[in-house]
């Protein structure tokens, strides 16, 4: 406290001190225009003594009010992440019991069935409910390994890790029903190569191009697209599907948030949280774009930095 006192009393002693110089020479001297200009010496003596004063406030504080905006910023970053934290337990319990309640209807079906088809029916449905939890599973045990995992930093080409992820969706067979095209510019010169790990950036892509696929309809058309600026190299994923809603364009990277049109889709809530996270460790960045109106569709847009030379 005396510490305190004293450091206090030292700040604003120039501005005391000028205050008294100020009443002392209203007292004793008369101003001369000429040099005064209206402002006495004792007015001079007072402004420069709280310009000490503020200069000693910001030496002997300044240190204390950054460490109290920096303990502000702490605090609010770890009431964001608690908030995140808790948003995150209920969309996982949400997710987890969507199957596990499918499951124990199909269990209880199968017990109760009385045909061979009805059993079958509900064994199908277990199977589906089964899998699906694998899926979120998997999809959670991918995410907790990218912040252990060591990356890989060899050079990757893109283009050839889009031609597999292409080649890759095109095998599923809801991709059979629709007009999937690779665009790729090789003019004037070959793509660059990223550094980075050649198999967390093909999930990436594969996560994308089978997005576009599952939210699309039979007939539409998805086209992945690659090109480069010379600082890296750009991917859009693009498709005329229904589009997403506006008020969820800001959420959908969010883990486990399903959309609108998501509900009836299979899917765990992870791959785009999941892609982002992968782009933002290659230190690269991930955008999307999308309409409901005609000309109706959305575009993923992955940017990822070219390999120093």
């Amino acid at each position: 406290m005396n510490k305190n006192f004293l450091r206090i009393l030292l700040i604003v002693a120039p501005a005391i001190l000028g205050a008294i110089i100020s009443v002392l020479a209203q007292l004793f001297y008369s101003p001369v225009p000429l040099l005064a200009f209206k402002i006495d010496i004792g007015m001079v003596a007072f402004l420069f003594g709280i310009f000490l004063s503020l200069l000693l406030v910001i030496y002997n504080f300044g240190s204390d009010i950054r460490a109290w905006y920096a303990r502000q910023d702490e605090e609010d970053f770890l009431r964001e992440v608690e908030a995140g934290r808790r948003r995150f337990i209920r969309r996982l319990d949400h997710e987890i019991k969507n199957p596990l309640t499918g499951l124990q209807a199909a269990l209880v079906n199968m017990q109760e069935a009385a045909q061979p088809v009805d059993r079958t029916r509900a064994g199908d449905n277990a199977r589906l409910a089964v899998e699906r939890l694998k899926r979120l599973l998997a999809d959670l045990r991918k995410l907790a390994d990218l912040e252990e995992r060591m990356l890989e930093s060899l050079p990757v080409d893109i283009p050839t890790l889009l031609e597999e992820s292409v080649e890759a969706v095109k095998s599923l067979p809801p991709a059979q029903e629709r007009n999937v095209s690779l665009l790729i510019s090789r003019v004037p010169w070959p793509f660059p190569p990223v550094t980075g790990d050649r198999d967390l950036l093909s999930l990436v892509f594969y996560n994308l191009i089978e997005n576009a696929v599952k939210f699309t309809s039979r007939d539409d058309s998805v086209e992945i697209r690659a090109l480069e600026d010379g600082k890296a190299i750009v991917v859009e994923v693009a498709d005329n599907g229904p589009g997403i809603p506006p008020d969820e364009l800001y959420r959908i990277f969010d883990e486990l948030y399903r959309g609108v049109n998501a509900r009836g889709i299979e899917g765990s809530g992870l791959g785009l949280s999941l892609a982002r996270r992968i782009v933002s460790l290659h230190n690269g960045s991930m955008e999307v774009r999308s309409r409901q109106d005609d000309p109706r569709g959305t575009v993923f847009t992955v940017r990822l930095p070219v390999a120093k030379k």
